[in-house]
């Protein structure tokens, strides 16, 4: 003789969330390490900060606020 099981149709819901909350650890996780060492290596590769401009500023600057009218 054959058994049955019968499963109601509404209760397919037999986790307790924690597939959701390794989710969220790992995305964090994820973010945190693109930002630690993704971002700077990117960033580094496309050239920024190799030939950032020598800008020489005086140590004095006159400036004449009289005005000749």
């Amino acid at each position: 003789m054959a058994t049955i099981i019968n499963t109601p149709a509404g209760n397919t819901d037999s986790g307790n969330g924690m597939g959701m909350v390794l989710g969220l650890i790992l995305l964090i996780a994820f973010i945190f390490a693109f930002f630690a060492y993704g971002f700077p290596m990117m960033r580094n590769s496309l050239g920024a900060g190799v030939n950032t401009p020598q800008i020489s500023v005086p140590e004095e600057i006159d400036v004449n606020i009289n005005q000749t009218e």
